[in-house]
């Protein structure tokens, strides 16, 4: 995954692409809509890669219908972390709750904040799991619908078929959540830019892994 690099460079590579990024940049700031339609651009670029393109899609609102499926699959695997961290949480709430208002018991306590740092530990694990495995989770919505995406066993196949391959994309992807987070610490405005040039990072990562490294000569 050698190319993966250039997934810094390429949105440069489009003569239009100040214009491009700043209108999706735009979007991308209307809640929900914005990132349902940027992640549906974000498809459409990947799209574009496939077909050896290297050009940003045109930056509007044609793409919701492609982002809902992706948008939709990703809540999906959100929620469900959210769900078994809960399943730590509630009860840590329920034990701690019943001990300030009665009589302290330390195991109680004890257990109570384990169960706590049990929920947060399962939250960042399970979405840190989730970044490496957004590689796979959009190819199977770009290759078969939300059903795709909702695959699991399939999701994970594609996770494990390289682990390596993994590793490799989720790393730039926190590199790409890194610089997409930049416009907020560098300058509130900066956020325009820096989002969706984050999705069209994104999309050549997401290529980069779909073609795999290449074969040893």
């Amino acid at each position: 995954m050698d190319r993966v690099t250039d997934a810094f460079i390429w949105p440069f590579r489009d003569p239009e692409w100040p214009a491009k990024i700043a209108v999706i940049g735009l979007i991308l700031l209307i809640p929900i809509v914005g990132a349902v339609n940027g992640l549906g651009w974000m498809l459409a670029a990947l799209d574009r890669l496939r077909a050896g393109e290297e050009r940003l899609p045109p930056a509007n609102f044609s793409y919701l219908g492609r982002g809902l499926s992706l948008f939709a699959a990703n809540l999906f695997y959100y929620l469900a972390v959210l769900f078994v961290a809960a399943l730590a949480y509630l009860p840590a709430v329920v034990l701690l709750t019943n001990q300030s208002q009665g009589a302290t018991q330390a195991a109680l306590v004890t257990l109570g904040l384990a169960l706590l740092f049990l929920s947060f530990s399962i939250l960042s694990v399970g979405y840190l799991a989730l970044t490496f495995a957004t590689p796979s989770i959009v190819l199977a919505v770009s290759r078969g619908g939300i059903a795709g995406g909702l695959r699991v066993d399939g999701v994970m196949r594609s996770v494990r078929r390289s682990l390596v391959n993994t590793l490799i994309a989720g790393l730039m992807l926190i590199a790409a959540h890194f610089v997409a987070s930049l416009g907020l610490f560098v300058c509130g405005i900066g956020v325009v830019f820096t989002n969706a040039y984050a999705l069209a990072m994104q999309a050549w990562i997401v290529r980069s892994f779909e073609i795999g490294p290449p074969e040893a000569g």
